[in-house]
């Protein structure tokens, strides 16, 4: 029975979790946040570095356990912002060669897919949305191959980019959430193309309206009524064309319940069964990591010690550039 623990460090979260045989024993996290603007990559490392330790002392003392039980690090290799994977990586090479436990490093996407598994599905389609992601995933011949994307910006940088323009701050997502009760509709351009959606159009349509003096709290509602719309129908097409009976969210958007609302009424139209995890494994978190690592360590894929040299980030890895080893 081993225990796992998991280090989150691809964006403004550093989180680190413990997994022991599939259960979440801890799940701390902190997360960088500005007043005015988006992330800063440099300031976001900067700020991984100085919360590593706490964080890491106090995900051992929620999970009640001392760290010579750890049996494996795994941390997330990518995708993400190249200073906040360095800094991830850095902490968990220092902590491999103090314990001499191997590392395991964990695509951030595909462990947002296998901590929904824990929900008890089997074969799924993935709803991701997160800040720079937005995929319709489905495993298919060893890989979770991506039906659909995004072809320009992820639906959170879109939401957290109006958000910062009118003037609510960083991450925009639960403010835009919060804004748009009791919003009425405005009509607003709707971009889906087969399985795949856009979303630069929607966002200059929305900064022109409110320009020209449109209401916030009607824009908020209508953003969210028709980009959410745009993901419920891609998740909806590619149930159709895969043939499968279940949709997972995931991803940190997905903690916005009026996206829970609308999948979940889309699934019960269909007959399709509705997976959601709750909000502490929906955002980025270590347990998730620490979750996929523990599955990849019991399929023989850690690194040891004498071999940290040839492991490195992978900013850029999709989730269909990864061989699902353990499947």
């Amino acid at each position: 029975m081993a225990t796992i623990l998991g280090i989150e460090s691809t964006a403004h979260t550093f989180g680190i979790g413990v997994v022991r045989d599939g259960k979440v024993l801890s799940n701390v996290r902190e997360m960088y946040t500005t007043e005015e603007g988006g992330i800063i990559p440099m300031d976001s490392a900067k700020h991984h570095v100085e919360v590593a330790d706490d964080v890491y002392s106090r995900a051992l003392k929620e999970a009640g356990i001392d760290e010579k039980e750890i049996n494996a690090v795994a941390f997330s290799q990518g995708p993400g912002l190249p200073p906040c994977l360095i800094e991830g990586m850095k902490f968990a090479k220092t902590l491999v060669k103090k314990l001499n436990v191997p590392l395991v490093g964990v695509n951030h996407c595909v462990a947002h897919l296998e901590i929904g598994r824990a929900e008890g599905i089997k074969d799924a389609v993935l709803l991701y949305c997160s800040g720079a992601n937005t995929q319709v995933i489905a495993y298919a011949a060893g890989k979770y191959r991506v039906f659909g994307e995004t072809l320009d910006i992820g639906v959170g940088n879109f939401i957290d980019n109006f958000a910062r323009y009118a003037g609510l701050g960083f991450p925009g997502g639960p403010k835009i959430e919060k804004e748009a009760v009791g919003g009425s509709y405005v009509e607003l351009p709707y971009s889906v193309k087969g399985m795949d959606v856009a979303f630069s159009g929607l966002l200059t349509n929305l900064r022109q309206k409110l320009e020209r003096g449109a209401e916030l709290k009607d824009l908020a509602y209508s953003m969210q009524e028709t980009a959410f719309a745009m993901l419920i129908e891609t998740a909806e097409r590619a149930l159709a064309h895969v043939g499968k009976s279940e949709l997972l969210l995931g991803g940190g958007v997905a903690c916005n319940s009026r996206l829970q609302e609308m999948a979940r009424l889309m699934c019960e139209e269909r007959g399709t069964k509705y997976f959601c995890p709750p909000r502490p494994l929906l955002v980025d978190n270590g347990a998730m990591i620490a979750y996929l690592g523990e599955i990849m360590f019991n399929a023989g894929l850690g690194v040891e010690v004498k071999d940290l040299d040839d492991v490195d980030i992978l900013p850029r890895q999709r989730t269909d550039d990864v061989e699902i080893r353990w499947r």
